[in-house]
């Protein structure tokens, strides 16, 4: 079953302290998986669903998955919006678990998608109010708000609660461990502002538009993307955009992603003074657990910095 986050809330206090046991939990993708895996530390481990280098975007659930819905106490997703393949799935197969969308949780700002293949200097999106974007839909908002880390540290909160209500005799331990992770969070996101500081102001493209959240936080030049939909080869069209819009800023970096078709940025930056970087949203080459959510982030830093200061 879906539940908005409060409604889900107060039913899984309805659970006594007598009945509960450490509940059965699912994640998604690798980084909802690690942020998850830092609140259950010393208590349990969560299940992740989308592994090794596979994407949300083009994921097909295995039997493997399936069986683990079905045993689940908690998911934890991000929304329909990016894991599509769950959908169903958790109304038809975790019948007994309570699914709670990240993208709902409390304190989490949402963007507005950017749809065109270039976008304007230092214009990241508009920012949706909660309550807004629930009441009208998700369908024109960015779906990538783990790559800000001030909504990681509100998705620890509501992740913390879930399992504090569903598990009240470890609910300490989830606090705590919570609370700790909201204060590496703030550690980690100090240390990566310095580290983008000198960037700042190069424009750069990237394969789609993951990185917007990332952008709007640390006041990034992203300037384009190669495609909307990374499921969809982009058209002609669009390839001849972006390669006009790299041949009027000059000399920038665009960077590809591990889960897609590198060949398209050689395309792109062909006879163009461009130089190519890698950028990856999800973790794709990183071992699952709770080291992986600051790891992804220092990647990514890493990967704008030193190919954007070269």
């Amino acid at each position: 079953m879906r539940l908005a986050l409060p409604a889900a809330f107060a039913a899984l206090l309805a659970v006594t302290p007598a009945l509960a046991e450490t509940p059965k939990v699912v994640a998604s993708i690798k980084p909802v998986h690690a942020l998850v895996a830092a609140v259950m530390q010393g208590v349990g481990e969560p299940t992740l669903i989308v592994r090794g280098a596979a994407s949300p975007h083009t994921y097909a659930l295995k039997p493997s998955d399936a069986r683990a819905l079905a045993d689940a106490d908690l998911v934890f997703w991000i929304g329909p919006e990016l894991e599509g393949f769950l959908a169903k799935p958790l109304k038809a197969t975790a019948t007994k678990a309570t699914a709670v969308e990240l993208m709902e949780a409390p304190g989490v700002r949402l963007l507005d998608a950017r749809e065109g293949g270039a976008w304007d200097p230092h214009d990241p999106g508009h920012d949706h109010g909660h309550d807004q974007a629930h009441k009208a839909g998700h369908e024109e908002v960015n779906t990538h708000v783990w790559l800000d880390p001030d909504n990681a540290r509100a998705m620890v909160g509501a992740i913390a609660d879930a399992l504090a209500a569903r598990d009240p005799a470890h609910a300490d331990a989830y606090r705590a461990n919570a609370e700790r992770t909201a204060q590496d969070l703030a550690t980690l996101d100090a240390e990566l502002k310095a580290t983008l500081a000198p960037v700042r102001d190069k424009p750069f493209v990237v394969f789609h538009d993951a990185y917007q959240y990332f952008e709007a936080h640390y006041g990034l030049n992203g300037v384009g993307a190669i495609t909307v939909n990374p499921d969809r080869r982009p058209s002609a069209k669009r390839l001849s955009e972006i390669r006009a819009r790299i041949t009027a800023l000059g000399p920038v970096c665009v960077f590809a992603e591990p889960q897609f078709e590198p060949a398209l940025v050689d395309t792109i930056v062909q006879g163009t003074k461009a130089k190519k970087g890698v950028l990856d949203p999800e973790g794709a080459g990183l071992a699952a657990g709770p080291d992986l959510y600051p790891t992804l982030l220092r990647n990514i830093a890493a990967s704008l910095k030193g190919c954007l200061a070269s």
